[in-house]
């Protein structure tokens, strides 16, 4: 016989028992404990086992009806029927759940940042990280990696390129097939979405950074960065750069324990391609890091700056310096101080581009596709670097 709502609502555990039991049919029933508590229960036989009785909670009364508790009970036989046990479909369920608060893109992509980030120059780190924070995370970060499909993702890096930033929108990209690759090995998904889509952003436009390449108007820059009194470390870093053109993160992140003054070079690792490399010190470029030396010997990088949580001078620090002293962004860039080594190097004085390249630390293969090593070309890398800083010396003295 069915059980109606008015016996639930008057059923009463006797005193004499822990707890009785109401039966609805096919195994649903009500258990009444003494307590007064009320609780739905479906008894049935696993499926893998006949003889072994299971039960499978259904909710606690008034909180799950008559009616919803009936409807739990025929969604748990017909489970029966195929032969799933209810009982471990719903501890499946549970732990896919829990997998995927613990598996979440944001949860990985952290783990992910954090074992590699000890690799990293810090203001690589710290673009990345803000890059994922700003575009990525806010959409996609609480979602289970498992859950995130090729139209999200797109959906995603769409946003960034409607707002008009393309090449991070390119770099976003790229990191989060980092992620899901790391995912992958970590057995917590199973396809790379990220790599799947690469392609359907338009290449990211060129950025020509300035530079002054004519000898004619290198002299008065040259003598506008000799006359710049402001922080010490950044005047310095400004005035070296000419001298050794390196990448914008090297000059400010080059430690002191790297100078070796003795041999005239200065050894570390290439920011960018994360290789050893040697920049030959000129007479010219020893007496600026002499200059500096009295402020920051203490320190550990040699453009040290106390202002900065990184320990060194900030990313625009030179490029601002510029811009004091008047020069206009569609003159000279930071970087420029490259383009402008290079073209002049082999078009004004005459040195090998292969040296020049070599210099510029860029990989360039022999003619047996040997890769680039830091000590190809160094004896005519330390001539060509004090001819280099002998032509700017002349150059500063043209008027």
């Amino acid at each position: 016989m069915k059980l109606t709502k008015m016996q639930i609502e008057k059923a009463v555990c006797p005193k004499d028992q822990r707890s009785m039991k109401l039966f609805d049919g096919g195994g649903l029933y009500l258990e009444v404990k003494l307590s007064g508590s009320k609780n739905w229960y479906h008894k049935y036989y696993r499926p893998s086992d006949k003889t072994k009785e299971n039960r499978l909670p259904l909710g606690s009364y008034p909180l799950v009806s008559l009616n919803e508790a009936r409807l739990k009970h025929s969604e748990s036989r017909a489970m029966l029927s195929k032969g799933i046990d209810p009982s471990e479909h719903k501890k499946a369920i549970k732990e896919s759940r829990l997998d995927g608060l613990q598996n979440t893109f944001e949860l990985i992509a952290r783990e992910w940042f954090a074992l590699n980030n000890k690799s990293w120059k810090p203001s690589h780190g710290d673009r990345i990280i803000r890059r994922l924070e700003q575009n990525i995370f806010p959409f996609i970060g609480k979602m289970p990696i498992k859950e995130i499909k090729t139209p999200k993702l797109v959906e995603v890096i769409k946003k960034m390129e409607a707002r008009g930033v393309l090449e991070t929108a390119h770099r976003a990209l790229q990191n989060c097939a980092q992620i899901f690759k790391y995912a992958i090995i970590t057995e917590r998904a199973e396809i790379n979405v990220a790599q799947n889509i690469k392609g359907f952003l338009p290449p990211a436009k060129e950025n020509h950074l300035a530079a002054i390449i004519e000898p004619a108007k290198v002299a008065p820059l040259l003598r506008m960065i000799d006359s710049y009194k402001g922080y010490p470390s950044t005047s310095c870093a400004l005035k070296l750069m000419p001298l050794v053109f390196v990448r914008t993160e090297d000059m400010r992140t080059a430690k002191w324990k790297d100078i070796d003054f003795k041999s005239a070079e200065w050894k570390f690792v290439v920011g960018k391609s994360s290789e050893p490399f040697i920049v030959p010190l000129s007479k010219q470029a020893i007496a600026i890091l002499k200059e500096i030396h009295p402020y920051t010997s203490d320190k550990m990088y040699v453009f040290a700056s106390d202002a900065s949580k990184s320990g060194y001078i900030s990313e625009n620090a030179m490029l601002g310096a510029l811009r004091r002293l008047g020069v206009t962004k569609e003159e000279m860039s930071v970087h420029g101080f490259r383009a402008m080594a290079r073209t002049i190097l082999h078009e004004h004085i005459g040195i090998d581009p292969y040296a020049i390249e070599h210099q510029l630390a860029h990989r360039v293969p022999d003619a047996l596709g040997a890769a680039y090593n830091r000590t190809k070309f160094l004896d005519q890398r330390k001539k060509m670097m004090q001819v280099w800083a002998d032509y700017l010396d002349e150059l500063r003295a043209t008027k």
